[in-house]
């Protein structure tokens, strides 16, 4: 019989993990596939926080709700910085 006082020690080994960046991308590309204005529905989906602003096609929805809405905003505000060379 095992020894019941000891604690047992587990541990997950997590896999890995989808970036920002990346998740903004699939859920741009799923939203100009369905014909929607990708722009116009992240900003609606940041600004009100409703994830139907964001279509399940290919799992985008699911993905974007695994970001809190800050992340997404600080995402894009660092792309945007970078792009114009203000760093």
């Amino acid at each position: 019989m095992k020894n019941l006082s000891n604690t047992q020690f587990f541990q997950v080994e997590n896999g890995p993990q989808i970036q920002a960046k990346d998740i903004i991308e699939i859920v741009y590309e799923a939203l100009k596939e369905k014909g929607y204005d990708p722009v116009s529905q992240m900003v609606g989906y940041i600004m009100c926080g409703d994830p139907t602003y964001i279509t399940s096609y290919n799992g985008a929805r699911s993905l974007i709700m695994k970001l809190e809405r800050d992340e997404l905003v600080e995402e894009m505000l660092k792309k945007y910085i970078e792009h114009h060379s203000w760093e």
